[in-house]
């Protein structure tokens, strides 16, 4: 299997504290932003600093799932198909920032596919705007 692009998703609470670490402590570039989360240069991959606006209060901070590894491509539906196929359970989502398919490996991490398409136009939408 093939990626476009892979990254990392950091669920966190503490949002706005870990943006300004990542961006200005550790000095990674943006790729772009939105209101619940920024997305950064990771060496050959990207890290998103995302907003954890799941968390409902009924785990603890060690039981909440914190990270994501995600593998961008370029038919998502083609791939959750494949996994349904081999009796993976899989959340396939389409919402207006693209198609996303989250799964969990033999030891409950969790990853997901996204659609490539959308995540690249995310990037050069944020370009654009701010004269890149």
């Amino acid at each position: 299997m093939e990626f476009d692009r892979t990254g990392i998703i950091l669920y966190t609470v503490a949002y706005k504290e870990c943006v300004v670490f990542y961006e200005q402590t550790l000095g990674l570039n943006k790729l772009f932003k939105t209101t619940a989360l920024t997305c950064f240069e990771f060496g050959g991959s990207y890290l998103m600093v995302e907003l954890d606006t799941v968390q409902d209060g009924q785990k603890t901070a060690e039981e909440r799932t914190k990270t994501c590894l995600r593998m961008n491509v370029p038919n998502v539906s083609a791939l959750a198909e494949k996994l349904i196929a081999k009796d993976i359970v899989v959340d396939y989502q389409e919402h207006s920032w693209g198609t996303i398919a989250k799964f969990h490996d033999p030891d409950g991490n969790l990853c997901a596919f996204k659609d490539s398409k959308m995540f690249e136009a995310q990037i050069s939408a944020f370009k654009k705007e701010h004269g890149h």
